[in-house]
């Protein structure tokens, strides 16, 4: 499979490559990147064939959404698929720091996931993105606000796509079960599911992945590095935005050593991993550089032999009845 080869969202008609660039590192997660830096990177990933791009208000305030735009709103809008988030408004009062994005705005997220909120949090982002659509649209971590989302961020994105306005009404959460409840209780296109179907958490396969499969709705896999940690299992190495314990890192160590006796590099495994699955359309992985971006292809494309699989599962490093590419 090569990263620019395209799917389409369960019944809808969005297409998106199967590697898709996930843009919150240029929000100046962790690190500071600047918008000279962030272009680069965004214009990387379009000359290396990328055309499915994620980003959220969230994401450094608005500044990934502002630069992903400096570049695409170039772009030939029919040529790429973009989607955002709602469920968080940037209103004035921002600091010098913020928990996680390391470059200062004068706004700062509040949540609100009310059908008010979430059109007017809509068309804030594409002000900000200088773009007249958007593709899909997330319901943003609506981890303690499951009601308020179903009444109304819900109905707000499904008149969206009923008008043609959006392509596909998604959620995009940390976790499995709720998806499982937003499924079972609206119509969703896809899902966005971060750092739960990965080489060292397959928890969304208990019940998500099966009735996705089910229902045609596509999954969109995300963190699959959980962080960093499967991409450098080192001492202080971060698994969800924490530091690993010792029990995961040494989990993450072994996998790395299955990969090493087959040559294969341990970002490739993790990258590859949750395509084995019917239900993925797409796996979308952030790069705050162009060589991030360029690594991101390369580990996609790596050829994996099927005896790695059976390694990892032989050695009870992965169970022995999930699925793998």
């Amino acid at each position: 499979m090569r990263a620019t080869d395209t799917a389409l969202l369960g019944r809808t008609g969005v297409p998106v490559t199967r590697l898709g660039f996930g843009l919150a590192p240029i929000g100046g997660l962790y690190e500071a990147v600047g918008d000279a830096a962030a272009r680069v990177t965004v214009e990387t990933a379009w000359d290396l064939g990328l055309r499915y791009f994620d980003t959220a208000p969230l994401y450094g305030c608005g500044l990934s959404e502002r630069r992903a735009g400096a570049v695409l709103a170039g772009k030939p809008r029919a040529e790429f698929t973009l989607s955002t988030k709602v469920g968080r408004l940037l209103v004035p009062g921002g600091a010098d720091t913020q928990d996680l994005w390391a470059e200062p705005t004068d706004l700062t997220p509040r949540f609100d996931f009310s059908y008010g909120g979430v059109r007017r949090s809509y068309a804030e982002s594409l002000d900000r993105l200088g773009l007249d659509r958007i593709d899909i649209a997330h319901i943003h971590d609506p981890d303690d606000h499951l009601p308020e989302a179903l009444r109304g961020a819900y109905p707000a994105l499904a008149e969206l796509r009923a008008t043609g306005e959006i392509g596909a009404v998604s959620a995009g959460m940390n976790q499995a079960p709720m998806l499982v409840d937003l499924a079972r209780a609206a119509d969703f296109d896809c899902f966005m599911l971060a750092g739960r179907y990965t080489l060292l958490d397959q928890s969304g396969l208990a019940d998500l992945l099966p009735l996705c499969q089910d229902r045609g709705i596509a999954v969109l896999a995300a963190g699959v590095y959980n962080s960093g940690l499967l991409a450098d299992p080192r001492p202080g190495a971060y698994y969800d935005y924490l530091p690993a314990d010792r029990t995961l890192l040494a989990r993450a160590q072994a996998i790395r050593r299955v990969c090493d006796r087959h040559g294969v590099p341990l970002r490739a495994a993790a990258i590859q991993f949750p395509l084995g699955h019917p239900a993925v359309a797409s796996v979308v992985v952030g790069a705050r550089d162009p060589g991030q971006i360029a690594d991101n292809v390369t580990m996609f494309e790596w050829h994996i032999p099927g005896a790695l699989w059976a390694d990892l599962k032989r050695s009870g490093l992965l169970p022995e009845d999930v699925p793998t590419p």
